[in-house]
């Protein structure tokens, strides 16, 4: 559902959800989750990967900057971070930008855990007019660079995509206002 730039202007900010993974593709599971709620509390945890997760892509390694060791040392068991997950974002849609991998890494997750979530998860383009989907990527890049939050890492990540949905709409609240 789409909601006018006046309306949209009044309404709070979505729930957005952050996957880093060990990379792409079959076996590629979740290291990382973090989210951003719309009151802007952040939460972020390593994942501990099971015995059968062994994919490891190099090249995701390079951009995440997150090593295996750090996962075991470091990382949440796929049950206590579904916990986490259930608990804090409960009854709400959260939104990721990256929805087919998002949902199998986060699928792969709560499998694990032998659990189910307590929230749905979509896609944040479902949140956006074509107009503010053309203009997505600038904005982010410029959001990225004044937030100073340029780390590839999912909390990290899952703020600058709820920025860049404010923006954009105070950006088209801005128009709105000056054709007024």
């Amino acid at each position: 559902m789409l909601f006018s730039s006046a309306k949209a202007a009044a309404i709070d900010p979505p729930a957005i959800l952050d996957i880093e993974a060990s990379g792409f593709g079959l076996g590629s599971y979740p290291i990382e989750i973090g989210f951003v709620q719309p009151n802007g509390q952040t939460w972020c945890s390593l994942v501990k990967p099971q015995t059968d997760w062994q994919h490891w892509d190099p090249n995701a390694a390079t951009v995440h900057n997150i090593t295996r060791e750090q996962l075991q040392q470091n990382g949440r068991s796929p049950a206590e971070i579904a916990e986490v997950l259930n608990e804090r974002l409960h009854g709400m849609t959260v939104y990721t930008d990256a929805w087919a991998h998002d949902y199998t890494w986060l699928n792969r997750l709560y499998e694990a855990a032998d659990r189910t979530p307590t929230f749905k998860l979509e896609s944040l383009r479902a949140l956006l007019s074509d107009s503010e989907a053309a203009a997505w990527h600038e904005v982010k890049r410029g959001v990225a660079v004044k937030s100073g939050l340029e780390r590839h890492r999912a909390s990290a990540d899952a703020r600058i995509l709820q920025q860049t949905w404010m923006a954009l709409r105070d950006k088209d609240a801005d128009r709105e206002r000056a054709a007024a």
